[in-house]
């Protein structure tokens, strides 16, 4: 079961991340670098300074539950796979083309 605390860190995230502002691309790159960092880069994390505290206190709050969870938890796992690839269009939209351009 996953803490309510956590859903709530990971909601306002999202949420931050599909507006437009440098915190939001700041967000955008963590999430993103939980979904797939291989593909979708990284999160630098000297970012964090650029960040309101409470921004970087839910992603400590997410980083936190990932650590302690004894497997791989990812956004599905938050009912969050849509508002993933959202994300990933709205931020990275060079890679749903390029996705499209594979499955062709």
């Amino acid at each position: 079961m996953i803490h309510p605390e956590v859903r709530q860190a990971v909601a306002r995230l999202f949420d931050l991340a599909q507006s437009d502002t440098g915190q939001a691309r700041r967000v955008a790159d963590f999430l993103m670098a939980w979904w797939n960092a291989t593909d979708l880069g990284g999160f630098d994390i000297a970012d964090l300074f650029s960040l309101d505290r409470a921004v970087a206190t839910d992603m400590a709050t997410v980083f936190a539950f990932l650590g302690s969870h004894p497997g791989a938890i990812y956004a599905d796992a938050f009912e969050l796979e849509d508002a993933m690839k959202a994300l990933i269009a709205l931020w990275r939209p060079k890679m749903i083309t390029q996705e499209g351009a594979d499955s062709a």
